[in-house]
């Protein structure tokens, strides 16, 4: 910004207030049922009478697992599809608008019926021009923050956005803060450090306080500069009205690391952490960058030692909070650990067998089944917050929980719980054959097994057929809630109380049963149960064949490590949702 206009903007400024179960082939020594099943067909689940339990065997190419990473994508891509289809077509409709509406465009402006759209000029232009332009909106007081506006979204030239200051100044003698904000950030996205610094020293001297849109760009500009630490300056101000958020921190975090403060980069993500926020993945980008740069044995003003050692509770903490790297990051920890003085780390890509070993080191993975503290703990948690919750009126009434709580412990402990009518309904027309089909197939298996239903699956219909049903409650047994009940809390209690063996069937992945729960912890132990414990069929299902089931990985995905090795799965792409696992690990030995 030239002297000229910072002089007149000084003089002239005023205040203007502005987130397995997988069978195929059959039983040892049962008779064969069709020509195309083999002697190498196994059943990797069967019966354990003598332990209540059922364990799995590897059969080639498994079902990918309904929380893999990508699986949810193959599912979302013909809607995004649609959805691109659609806004081309909308876009094509708007750019036919003023052709067929009697429009046209003149001046800089896009006329149509008596409106106008604003469109940015390709060079700075003139007081007197920019004087015309505003004369013919229809909002001239508006006009300044309107093509402002214009100019960031069309990220247009440093020049012209100045050229507008320069004729506002003249014009009305005064800046507003929305303008100035606006012009802070067209200069922020356009990386025109110097011109920040001019607009910094201009709000300061204006206005009595910055909002937080204003402070968050300063911060960022700051740090990439010599002049970082005046981003801890603003960061304090703003930490007198508001919590600072996990951006801002990340932001001086790296310009502390980039010249050379680690300790103050450190003391930053303590900050983090304790007030309960969750560091981006840009700053633990900017940590591990900021070791596998050190040079001399030294990271800044930090030993190299101490910094490693705050590098593993970096990884503990993404461990306890089940947080898993990108691809960027991972290969900068693999980095960090290989360039560590005094070690022989080794890093390597790699994945995992279905048996939960790692096919790099050999190494056997840690168990997804809960151990018995976490168990109990989850159980009860879910008794209070998910079953019962705030009102058990809203789920149930206390009569038919307390009937329900009974039956069950009347019943022999459950090896499977069914969701009757999520299973029933693969298939509209056909439900209670597609419930029936799944039975056979776990009555075949040797499971013991409870479907949940509700009362007007006894009704007989076209979809409720009167001998189905009647199979049905004689291979599993039956608990057929009222109508107006939800039966995913009965699910989740009866497989709960039957043990940790017990699997539920279910296409539902229970979001929303687990956001009741009250705790990041709980909420963590619930995920991992639920991939240990949840079966998704796999394929079509018709009764009289087989029914296959998507894969129950015996491991658990999450950083790990133990003796000489770290595992950490790492993301690999951007499909993967919040409620799937990544795919690829990372596995790094110290060889001594």
């Amino acid at each position: 910004m030239g002297p000229t206009l910072l002089f007149k903007a000084r003089l002239c400024l005023k205040v203007i207030c502005a987130r397995t179960m997988c069978t195929k082939g059959m039983r040892p020594g049962e008779r064969k049922s069709s020509h195309r099943q083999t002697k190498t067909d196994k059943t990797i689940r069967q019966s354990d009478r003598q332990t209540d339990s059922f364990t799995a065997r590897r059969v080639p190419s498994f079902p990918a697992s309904v929380f893999a990473a990508g699986t949810a994508k193959r599912t979302t891509e013909m809607l995004k599809r649609k959805t691109a289809l659609s806004s081309l077509e909308q876009e094509d409709e708007a750019e036919d608008q003023p052709r067929r509406r009697g429009g046209f465009k003149t001046g800089g402006m896009c006329y149509l019926r008596g409106s106008y759209r604003l469109v940015a000029p390709e060079r700075p232009l003139s007081p007197t021009e920019w004087k015309k332009l505003k004369e013919t909106a229809c909002d001239p007081e508006r006009f300044d923050v309107q093509m402002m506006t214009l100019l960031l979204k069309s990220g247009a030239e440093l020049d012209i956005a100045k050229s507008l200051l320069t004729f506002v100044a003249l014009d009305t003698g005064t800046m507003s803060y929305h303008l100035l904000l606006q012009y802070l950030t067209l200069c922020v996205k356009g990386g025109h450090d110097a011109e920040v610094l001019d607009i910094y020293q201009i709000m300061r001297r204006a206005f009595p306080t910055l909002d937080t849109g204003a402070s968050t760009l300063f911060i960022k500009t700051f740090s990439r500069t010599p002049s970082w630490r005046e981003a801890l300056h603003i960061l304090r101000d703003m930490k007198k009205v508001i919590s600072p958020s996990p951006r801002n921190y990340s932001d001086i975090i790296g310009g502390a690391l980039l010249h050379g403060d680690a300790a103050t980069a450190w003391q930053l993500y303590d900050e983090i952490i304790e007030e309960g926020m969750s560091p981006l993945p840009d700053t633990w980008q900017a940590l591990f960058e900021g070791r596998a740069k050190g040079n001399g044995g030294e990271t800044g003003n930090m030993s190299q030692a101490d910094y490693g050692k705050r590098l593993l509770g970096a990884l503990g903490y993404m461990r306890d909070n089940q947080v898993y790297p990108q691809q960027r990051l991972a290969d900068t920890i693999k980095t960090s650990f290989q360039s560590l003085p005094g070690h022989k780390w080794s890093g390597e890509w790699t994945t995992v067998t279905p048996k939960g070993v790692c096919k790099c080191c050999g190494s056997e993975l840690e168990s997804i089944q809960l151990t018995q503290e976490e168990y109990q703990r989850l159980k009860d948690r879910v008794m209070a917050d998910i079953i019962q919750g705030k009102d058990v009126f809203n789920k149930t009434t206390p009569e038919e929980l307390e009937s329900f709580k009974a039956f069950v412990k009347r019943k022999p402990l459950f090896d499977v719980v069914v969701d009757g009518l999520n299973v029933a309904n693969i298939a509209k027309g056909r439900q209670s054959e597609m419930l029936l089909a799944v039975l056979c197939e776990l009555e075949q298996l040797g499971l013991t097994a409870l479907v949940l239903g509700r009362k007007h699956m006894l009704q007989p219909s076209r979809a409720w057929d009167r001998h189905n049903m009647g199979l049905i409650q004689k291979k599993a047994h039956c608990f057929f809630t009222e109508n107006t009940s939800e039966d995913d809390p009965f699910l989740l209690y009866a497989t709960l109380h039957s043990g940790n063996h017990c699997r539920f069937l279910s296409r539902d992945l229970m979001r929303d049963h687990k956001a009741c729960l009250p705790d990041a912890l709980t909420r963590r132990l619930f995920f991992k149960w639920q991939r240990g414990h949840q079966l998704v069929i796999h394929g079509i299902v018709q009764l009289g064949r087989r029914v296959r089931f998507q894969m129950i990985p015996p491991y658990d995905t999450i950083i790990q490590s133990s003796g000489g090795s770290w595992h950490i799965p790492y993301d690999d792409s951007v499909d993967r949702s919040s409620y799937e696992v990544p795919q690829r690990w990372l596995c790094l030995t110290n060889k001594h």
